[in-house]
């Protein structure tokens, strides 16, 4: 199980910075810095909620709950 959530976390983490730099690639010298960095904070952020809700259901299937 330890080894589970060590790669859940992994891939997590990975796919954070994997979408902070796509973002900064398609918008990278195309608007502000200050802009540039607001944009990546709020398409990360919603990333984490879905990562959190998939690791919600995850946690719910695997005790039986649904």
């Amino acid at each position: 199980m330890i080894g589970e959530i060590l790669i859940y976390v992994v891939i997590a983490i990975s796919s954070l910075f994997i979408t902070g730099y796509a973002v900064h690639m398609f918008i990278g010298g195309l608007v502000s810095p200050e802009a540039e960095y607001q944009l990546i904070a709020i398409v990360c952020l919603i990333i984490v909620g879905v990562i959190g809700y998939m690791t919600w259901d995850v946690i719910q299937r695997r005790s039986g709950r649904k």
